[in-house]
């Protein structure tokens, strides 16, 4: 179609974004760049043709893990200036920390679908079990977990919440961390009843297929959840699809 020269600059401006893809933006809102990359390679799976594009940033403001409610509390500000600043560029964004820090707040200060990993997980994790269990990274963040956990309603189907005690740091070692995630996991299958689990940290990210490989239980990644998520949410939009002819029957 085409516009005339009558119609405003805002109908053009709408035009070219309908004919650029879909952009998915999956913020990582600690500064650890490592992170991100370990997220980036986890969603490639996801990138196809003519499917929206995932960008995978880094907030720099961040701390360099979120490990207390303090550090979840400090990127709300950042997370909300960071996706006004990129508010017409995107379609959807990811917070991609298993507190889903600033998730509200973020929803407020734009108009595209915001999804919280920690979320998003937890209701794909649903769909894949009866109960599930939360390997985390610290003891530290098992309250900040289970505060979310009632929250949503969701006590009914918790098994536990366990922690491999490592930090953001510590995450750098494969052979330990894959070791105590097992171990962990072993706990949360045997002794809680836990038949999925949820890695509790996106730095896990890149353990997801062998971790569920050893434990033969379905295993979660709630980034890769979320992104499920925003993708369906972009495609069905609004202005998606063409609405000048209805659709054509499958038979």
């Amino acid at each position: 179609s085409t516009i005339s020269s009558s119609d405003s600059s805002g109908d053009w401006v709408a035009l070219l974004r309908d004919a650029m893809p879909k952009r998915i933006v999956v913020v990582n809102p600690n500064s650890t760049e490592a992170v991100t990359s370990g997220i980036d390679e986890a969603l490639e799976p996801l990138r196809m043709r003519g499917g929206p594009v995932i960008e995978c940033v880094t907030l720099k403001e961040g701390p360099p893990g979120i490990e207390s409610q303090a550090d979840a509390d400090s990127v709300i500000q950042p997370l909300c200036q960071y996706m006004r600043i990129r508010e017409r560029e995107a379609d959807a964004f990811v917070i991609a920390c298993y507190s889903d820090p600033g998730l509200h707040a973020t929803r407020e200060a734009v108009s595209q679908p915001v999804l919280g990993i920690a979320e998003c997980g937890m209701l794909t994790a649903l769909t894949r079990g009866e109960l599930f269990g939360v390997i985390s990274i610290l003891e530290s963040s098992i309250p900040r977990h289970r505060r979310y956990i009632r929250a949503l309603g969701l006590d009914n189907r918790f098994a536990a919440d366990l922690a491999i005690g490592l930090g953001i740091e510590g995450l750098a070692d494969n052979d330990e961390v894959m070791q105590r995630m097992t171990s962990v996991g072993l706990r949360l299958r045997d002794e809680h009843g836990a038949d999925v689990i949820i890695m509790g940290c996106a730095g896990m990210a890149r353990f997801r297929f062998p971790l569920e490989d050893g434990l033969a239980t379905p295993v979660v990644d709630p980034t890769q959840a979320a992104v499920v998520m925003a993708i369906g949410a972009v495609s069905l939009q609004c202005g998606a699809f063409s609405r000048e002819e209805p659709l054509q029957s499958a038979r």
